[in-house]
């Protein structure tokens, strides 16, 4: 048993393995594996399953793919252009998830100093390997501390004004809108959880604990949480909501996770 998301010498356990993986996505994680062989190759050195389906939570219908591939040299457009049509690919044939989504990394990025506290602990306790070598080895054991929270997070204030840009430029529909509530929720509340990570002491990706923890540090903001822990799990079209995230929780956000773990280290991109 682990608490809090963290093993007995209080470092944040790795979730998800292949065995927690539901019986009705088995097809699609193995259909993933074989396709990624094909497509990539040697160009690969590593790729991962993340979120539901690892965890063993993922919903028939309702939950997507998420797989993170390591290659060997910076990814081309040529590899983004592969990786998208092995998603789509994937959704069309598998009516078990509802979407598929494949990030790219080079190696030597995933093993940087630059993100060891980022993109390096993201693939070492959120990360199950599916193929090649576990780049976790490499890696050092994290703790939920404020530097975590700083690398992983403190960067809101940079992405606001693309959010905004995104809202404006999507159309006005229902339909267009939710994708944009769901990312936004839970980037938020994945957030507004790192902010307190470090004295509730602990991890969790479970969007309802997350909105919790962080509602017993900030109990006026508590029902705002939950509500968008909610709608990340089924998410509205409402403009309203997209508004106050950009207008109202998100630049509050920014500025106390500033205040409270400082900004995160610049990217080149």
């Amino acid at each position: 048993m682990h608490d809090k998301g963290l093993d007995g010498q209080g470092y944040i356990a790795r979730e998800g393995s292949l065995g927690l993986i539901p019986r009705e996505f088995r097809p699609v994680v193995a259909a993933a594996r074989d396709r990624l062989l094909d497509v990539f190759r040697s160009r690969m050195t590593s790729a991962y399953l993340y979120g539901s389906i690892p965890r063993g939570t993922a919903r028939v219908g309702r939950s997507d793919l998420d797989l993170l591939l390591a290659l060997r040299e910076e990814p081309t457009e040529s590899d983004r252009a592969d990786a998208r049509a092995l998603d789509e690919s994937l959704d069309k044939e598998f009516a078990q998830i509802d979407g598929a989504g494949t990030l790219l990394f080079s190696r030597g990025r995933l093993l940087s100093d630059l993100e060891t506290y980022d993109l390096g602990w993201f693939v070492a306790c959120l990360c199950t390997p599916l193929l090649g070598e576990d780049l976790a080895e490499d890696l050092p054991r994290y703790r939920p501390d404020s530097r975590l929270a700083r690398e992983t997070n403190g960067d809101l204030a940079l992405l606001l004004p693309r959010w905004r840009e995104r809202i404006d430029l999507a159309a006005d529909t229902e339909e267009a809108r939710r994708p944009l509530v769901r990312f936004m929720s839970r980037h938020l509340v994945r957030t507004c959880f790192t902010l307190v990570m470090p004295r509730w002491n602990g991890w969790t990706s479970d969007l309802k604990e997350m909105a919790e923890a962080f509602g017993a540090y900030y109990p006026e903001r508590a029902a705002q949480l939950r509500e968008a822990a909610a709608l990340g799990y089924e998410p509205s079209g409402d403009p309203a909501v997209l508004r106050s995230y950009v207008d109202d929780l998100g630049p509050w956000l920014a500025e106390e996770y500033a205040r409270v773990h400082g900004v995160k280290a610049p990217r080149p991109d």
